[in-house]
Formats: C-alpha cells, structure tokens, sequence
C-alpha cells in the first residue's frame, strides 16, 4: 500500500512538471511569435524594378520610373540595393522573367516590371511567387498580388498636338512611334487629336519604328520627315526618340535660322536639345511609382487592381513650352484651355483610331 501511494505521488509530480514544461514551452513560443512579428514589422520597406530593354538610362520612359523609385528611396530613407530600392536592367526580352523572379527571391517587397513588353513575364512570375507584390506599368494583369498601373496618354498627346499645330509654319508635323501596341496608339490618336482641334488644315505623318531603343531608327525617320517638310515632330518611342533630337540639333546647328521643333515624351526632355526641344507630353511613371509604393509601403497594396492616372490625377500633362518659340504665351493659354475641358469632361480625347475617326472637339 505504501509503494502504491509513493507511486501515485510521483506519477503525479512528474505529470505536474510535464505540464508545467508544456506551458514554459508555450509562453516561450508566444514571446518568440512576437519578437518574430516585431521584426516583421520594424522592417524597412524594400522595393525594386526590372527595366525593359530600354535601360535605366533611356531618357524616356525607364529613366523615369527610376527617377520615381529614387525619389521614393529618398524621401523613406532607404539605400540602394538589397533591402532597400534597386532596379535590375534586361538586355533583351528573355531577361523579364529572370529579373522579375531575381527581385522577388531577394525578398523585395514590391516588384516593378516596367512596360507593356512586360506583361507575359510579370504574370507568369506572379503565378509562381504568390508570396510578392507586384506591379506591371502600362499594362494589366488579372493576379491578386499584382497592381496594374495604366495612363491616359492620349490627354498628355493632345496638348503636345495642340502646341505643335499652333507652332507649324508649313503645317506640316510628323509623329515616330515606337512599336504598335497599344500604349503607343493612345499617343497617336491624342496627338492627331490635339492637332484636329487647334488646326484641322494641318497635315501629320505617322511612322512607326518597331523599336524602343533603336536611336539610329529614330534619327533616319526624322532626317526623312523634315526634309518632307515637317517642321514639327513628335516622338512616343523611348530610346529610339533620341534620334529625333539629334537630327535637330545636327539641323539646327548647320544653320541656327531654320526653325524645326521636336516633342519628347514621358519626362520633360528639354535636356535632349534646349534649342529644338518644344515641350514633352508627360506621362508621369515617376509619381505613379512613388504614389504606388507608399500604398503598398502603408499596407493598402491594391493587388488584383488597375489604377489609371490621367489629368485629373496629375498622372499626365505638358512640359514648359520653350521659351524660344515665337508664340509661347499663345500656346501655354490654349493649353490652358484645352486642360480645363479635357479635366470637366467636356472633351474626351480618343485613346484609340476608331475613336479618333468619330472625334469631335465642338
């Protein structure tokens, strides 16, 4: 009887220190838990983007979607690289992919792709890492961690038409676009449409490259434009745009009488020629970006959703006109106007040729 009740009394206690251990272990596991989620949340926020073959530096599109993460970096006092903001370059098409699942693996916590060319790259790889955020720039993709950043360009392409047809002397202006995708044909329709309403009589060529970073394709369809005559051209094709602004510039400096004008895009690229450049039609990939990343950074990351930036959204707009052209104030004050309408819904601009056929300014 006595080896009985000794034996009771132990199985008791050593059944005491089980649960006891147990829930030392528990507490243990919670603290971790916490300090773990601690962690999680004092992070810094990271994010990066994969160029499409333009390059970081293309003076166009790329370039200022870097100049946005840059800004962004900046302003949270983040540093480049790993954990911070950084950006991988493709060489060609078959480095999206790559890229994109580079970033994600790095643990960023936001990937861009940058460009239409992207699309197929940013979905496959969002199927696959279901984990990351993503973002894809002018075009959609229908995945739940992927934010799909669309612009108005047509808006922005109308005001750079209206300032081109009140600029021609031989009312005759050219457009170079970059390849036949979408995106593109939303500047042209905008372009035509902004030169319809301010000078119907005027005449337009429309050329495509089939490019984005072919310069030389740029440059040998300008050369050809303005000695048809242009006097005035604009450009929707990254890298290969650079082109045009040699040719004016080359132009210009063999004889400073002639007046020729070129267009940039995307961002203000008065820097490609200060003497030939009239305005940019300003699509504003760098605030969208930056926009973007603080919602995702503030836990609000709009995934399975498009977001479309326009002028009321001060996603797109017009350049300074340059201060060389004859009638600079005529043109910013039509600008003006033409911005009022287009923001009160009074116009809408085509975004496409079949709209551009039916477009009506009255």
């Amino acid at each position: 009887m006595q080896k009985r009740k000794i034996g009771m009394a132990l199985s008791l206690v050593l059944a005491a220190g089980t649960l006891l251990g147990a829930c030392g272990k528990s507490d243990d596991t919670s603290k971790n838990e916490t300090s773990k989620g601690g962690e999680e949340k004092g992070k810094a926020f990271s994010v990066a983007m994969v160029t499409d073959v333009g390059g970081v530096d293309d003076k166009s599109f790329n370039q200022s979607a870097w100049e946005g993460l840059q800004k962004f970096g900046a302003d949270n006092g983040l540093k480049k690289g790993k954990g911070g903001f950084d950006y991988l370059q493709s060489k060609s098409d078959a480095d999206y992919s790559t890229n994109l699942n580079t970033l994600a693996r790095q643990d960023f916590d936001l990937v861009y792709g940058i460009g239409f060319l992207m699309q197929a790259a940013v979905e496959e790889i969002a199927k696959q890492q279901k984990d990351s955020q993503f973002a894809i720039i002018d075009a959609e993709v229908k995945q739940p961690n992927v934010a799909s950043v669309l612009f108005k360009e047509q808006e922005a392409a109308f005001l750079a038409g209206v300032a081109a047809a009140l600029t021609t002397k031989s009312n005759h202006i050219g457009f170079i676009g970059g390849m036949e995708i979408p995106v593109i044909e939303r500047f042209e329709s905008g372009f035509l449409a902004g030169v319809k309403a301010a000078k119907p009589e005027v005449k337009v060529d429309v050329q495509y490259s089939g490019a984005f970073d072919k310069a030389e394709l740029g440059q040998n369809i300008a050369s050809k434009m303005y000695s048809s005559g242009a006097d005035v051209i604009f450009h929707a094709a990254g890298g290969t745009g650079n082109g045009l602004f040699k040719e004016a510039t080359d132009r210009k400096a063999k004889d400073p009488s002639k007046e020729i004008w070129a267009i940039g895009v995307d961002r203000d690229q008065n820097d490609m020629g200060p003497d030939v450049v009239l305005t940019s039609a300003l699509k504003r990939v760098d605030v969208a970006v930056q926009d973007l990343s603080k919602k995702a950074m503030d836990g609000n990351f709009p995934g399975g959703e498009s977001i479309l930036y326009g002028l009321a959204e001060d996603g797109v707009g017009l350049a300074p006109i340059n201060s060389k052209a004859a009638n600079k104030d005529a043109i910013e004050t039509a600008v003006k106007e033409w911005v009022e309408k287009i923001k009160s819904g009074a116009v809408k601009v085509p975004g496409t040729r079949d709209e551009l056929k039916t477009f009506s300014a009255k």
